[in-house]
C-alpha cells in the first residue's frame, strides 16, 4: 500500500469514528464523574494532581509531531478512538456511567504521556460539547482515564512484549487500563463520600462491585475491538508502526 493510500485509511478511520459520536449527541447524558457531582476541595486535589502530568504530556507530544509529523493522522486515530468508545455509555453509580475508555490503543502507539493528553482533550470535549463529564471534575476524570488507564495499559503491552505474546499484550492492556480506570474513579468517589458504617473502604467496595457489573464485560469487548484495530493498523499503516517501534525502549 503507497503512503497516500495509508494516509487516506487513517483519515477516513478517524473521520468515521467522530461521525459516529457526532451520531448519538441527540442522545446524551451526563457520565464519567459528572460536574458539580464532587466537593470542590476533591475537585481541586484531582486537578492538583493531574496538571504535572498533562504539562510532562504536552512536551512529550510537542517533541513527538516536530520530529515525526508523519504521525500525526495516526495520533489523530488514537484521539478519535478513545472519543468514540468512552462516549459509549451504560449507567451505573450515581454521578457517573460505565464505558470504555479507548486510550489502552493510544498508550501503546504513543506512550501513556502523550496519551494524557489526548485522554483530557477527550473529556474536554465532552464535557462542552456533549455535557459528559463537566470541568470542575475534569481533573479527576483526566487523572482516572487519562493518566492511570495509560500507564497500566502500557506497562501490561511492555511486560507481555518480554514474553513474545504481542497480541495478548494488546488485548490485557486495553482491558486492565479500562479496569484500573474505573477502580481509580471507584476510589474518587469513594473518598468523596465515605460511608457511614465502614468509612472509605466500604464505600470503595460499594461503588468497584457496582461498576464492575458493567465494567468487566466492556473491558473484555474493548480488548477484542482493541485487537482489531491493531490488525487494521498493521495492514495498512506498517510504515507509522515501524516509526513507532523504533522510538520504543528495547528489552
Amino acid at each position: 500500500m503507497t503512503k497516500i493510500q495509508r494516509k487516506l485509511s487513517l483519515a477516513g478511520m478517524a473521520g468515521l469514528s467522530f461521525l459516529i459520536v457526532i451520531a448519538q449527541t441527540s442522545s446524551a447524558s451526563a457520565m464519567h464523574i459528572m460536574e458539580g457531582f464532587l466537593p470542590l476541595g476533591w475537585a481541586v486535589f484531582w486537578w492538583v494532581l493531574t496538571l504535572p502530568f498533562l504539562v510532562i504530556g504536552l512536551r512529550s507530544l510537542s517533541h513527538l509531531t516536530r520530529e515525526h509529523p508523519d504521525l500525526k493522522l495516526l495520533l489523530a486515530l488514537a484521539g478519535a478512538f478513545s472519543f468514540v468508545l468512552s462516549a459509549l455509555k451504560i449507567p451505573s453509580v450515581t454521578g457517573s456511567c460505565s464505558h470504555p475508555t479507548g486510550t489502552g490503543l493510544g498508550a501503546i502507539l504513543f506512550k501513556p504521556s502523550a496519551m494524557t493528553v489526548l485522554g483530557s482533550l477527550v473529556l474536554l470535549f465532552q464535557a462542552i460539547l456533549l455535557a459528559h463529564g463537566g470541568l470542575t471534575t475534569l481533573g479527576a476524570n483526566a487523572f482516572s482515564m487519562a493518566i492511570v488507564g495509560p500507564w497500566v495499559a502500557y506497562s501490561t503491552y511492555r511486560f507481555f512484549l518480554k514474553q513474545g505474546q504481542p497480541k495478548m499484550g494488546v488485548f490485557s492492556a486495553a482491558a486492565l487500563g479500562n479496569l484500573l480506570t474505573y477502580l481509580v474513579t471507584s476510589l474518587q468517589l469513594a473518598l468523596a463520600f465515605p460511608a457511614a458504617n465502614g468509612g472509605i473502604m466500604a464505600s470503595f467496595l460499594k461503588f468497584a462491585g457496582i461498576f464492575a457489573l458493567t465494567q468487566i464485560p466492556l473491558a473484555i469487548s474493548e480488548g477484542l475491538l482493541t485487537v482489531l484495530v491493531w490488525n487494521w493498523l498493521q495492514s495498512y499503516a506498517s510504515a507509522e508502526l515501524d516509526t513507532l517501534k523504533s522510538l520504543q525502549p528495547q528489552g
